[in-house]
């Protein structure tokens, strides 16, 4: 595309074109990380001796880690001057990854992987920080059609690269690859960034009030929300502590911030109408973007019984899609208002969840090919367009503290989403099963007939007495009612993300028209 600038606007350098693209890669390569686990986890378990919930660690010290940066990265790339934060924070992610290959037990992992997200999370505010700060309206767009590649692409093929590299190459490659593309982004950073002082006077004034509460309290919130459905939520002392924890430190965090002239987070900008709005639906569309990216696994592992390849097969078809439609989209928010492009992104994507109502004991791979399609196609449309709108007006020396509220509300819309999801389907499960017991009873014919086939099955194939063959017959028909009722709880968690997909349609119903991130002028 030729960089034409409108009159009276500069051309935009190939140099800071290079930093916008080195930063965009840093956000895919931090986002990846977060699902890129999701598929290998059992391997890992494997490989560090461990299991159980405490498996589940790897990934939630990364998410810790990212959820309490992103926060805090406007305030110390200030300090330390954006150039000098990114670079650093990007060499040390890239030995933090390939230590976590190099791990072999638990602890050594969880420590690794907090590290990991820490620095890795430094990336996802900066580059959106970037593209606000240093390109031009006209330009903007572009910029944050890249960045939606990492918001929305990353998450679905995560599960495809892990579960790929692991089958491959083992379960240490999927930190491994990071060497990579970070071999091209650390030398992109260093060329295209301009150098700026460092302003270490702001330690002084800094807010490590607000900074101490709200790490504290994302901290044990985001544990809250990975742990919760494993100890029974609030049947558990553990969870209970944890929860007042949070509430205490966030809510704490909260009055400091509207308090202080200078606070860690300019929270105020959740009044302004685009900003506020724009935010709230990508705090939706986080719930729906990590929620299905979980969901669609665990079903098919669960009720289809796929492997990691498998499985990344399948998700291929939601994230390979997107390459191929968002780079016009920054052409279609030229000639649609980007509100209309919002909106029916996330329609699309509503609808290719309520596609998966019908679930079944056959419906695997061929049966979701178009909703997975159906879903790229939405998700591609949605990121782009409300990143710019919720962006308008929002000025230069304001684009650090939206991004980190922006990037880090997104994050904690999806560790909700997948908590709530793995909540719905426990208790969905439940109820479908217990429906279904209610019509399976052993005084009804239906049932006894079915009960007398299998027995006859179960004898004819080795089992020698009537009441041995009676006990595995209804065995049997036990692990048919699980099986439709687990498939009926996943189809019920699809109701669900479609639902809030069509909640946030009307907050974004509500936005004012975005012309200057679009394309259009101040």
């Amino acid at each position: 595309m030729a960089d034409i600038a409108p009159a009276g606007e500069p051309a935009v350098p190939l140099r800071t074109w290079i930093a916008v693209g080195g930063a965009i890669i840093g956000a895919f390569m931090a986002v990846l990380n977060i699902q890129i686990t999701n598929a290998s986890l059992p391997y890992i378990e494997g490989g560090i001796g461990t299991g159980g919930i405490n498996g589940a660690w790897v990934i939630t010290a990364y998410l810790i880690g990212e959820i309490i940066v992103i926060p805090m990265t406007d305030f110390l790339s200030r300090v330390f001057s954006l150039r000098r934060y990114l670079i650093t924070n990007t060499v040390l992610f890239l030995i933090f990854s390939a230590a976590c290959g190099q791990a072999h037990t638990l602890p050594e992992m969880i420590v690794l992987r907090a590290l990991q997200g820490f620095t890795g999370g430094v990336m996802i505010p900066l580059a959106f920080t970037i593209i606000v700060a240093m390109l031009p309206p006209s330009k903007r767009s572009i910029g944050l059609a890249g960045f939606a590649i990492t918001a929305t692409f990353a998450p679905a093929i995560g599960p495809t690269v892990g579960g790929w590299l692991t089958d491959t190459y083992g379960w240490p490659t999927i930190f491994y690859i990071n060497l990579i593309p970070g071999a091209v982004m650390v030398p992109a950073l260093i060329y295209g960034l301009p150098r700026a002082p460092m302003q270490l006077g702001l330690l002084r004034r800094g807010d490590w009030i607000g900074i101490a509460l709200m790490a504290v309290g994302l901290a044990a919130l985001q544990t809250v929300l990975d742990d919760g459905n494993v100890y029974d939520w609030f049947g558990s002392p553990f969870i209970v502590r944890l929860s007042l924890l949070a509430a205490v430190a966030l809510g704490a965090f909260v009055v400091v911030e509207l308090w202080r002239a200078e606070p860690l987070i300019q929270l105020r900008l959740l009044g302004r109408r685009n900003f506020g709005l724009g935010t709230l639906g990508n705090f939706l569309l986080g719930f729906a973007l990590y929620g299905s990216a979980y969901l669609l696994p665990q079903y098919l592992a669960v009720a289809q019984g796929f492997d990691s390849e498998q499985i990344g097969q399948v998700m291929a078809w939601t994230g390979l899609p997107q390459l191929v439609i968002i780079p016009f989209v920054p052409m279609l928010m030229r000639r649609v208002d980007p509100r209309f492009l919002v909106g029916f992104g996330l329609l699309v994507f509503s609808v290719s969840c309520f596609m998966n109502l019908h679930l079944d004991a056959n419906y695997a791979a061929p049966q979701l090919l178009v909703p997975d399609i159906t879903r790229a196609l939405g998700q591609a449309l949605v990121m782009t367009p409300l990143s710019a709108i919720a962006m308008v007006g929002i000025t230069s020396t304001e684009a650090g503290s939206a991004s980190g509220l922006f990037n880090m509300l997104r994050n904690l819309g999806g560790a909700i989403g997948t908590a709530a999801l793995e909540t719905f389907f426990t208790r969905r499960e439940q109820y479908h099963s217990f429906m279904i017991n209610a019509d399976v009873s052993v005084l009804q014919p239906a049932t006894r007939t079915r009960l007398a086939q299998l027995q006859h099955y179960f004898m004819a194939h080795g089992t020698p007495d009537m009441a041995g063959a009676l006990h595995r017959a209804m065995i049997a028909v036990g692990q048919t009612i699980r099986a439709q009722a687990t498939i009926m709880g996943y189809a019920d968690c699809f109701a669900m993300l479609g639902t809030v997909l069509l909640a946030a349609m009307l907050a974004v119903a509500m936005l004012r028209k975005g012309v200057a991130a679009a394309g259009g002028g101040h």
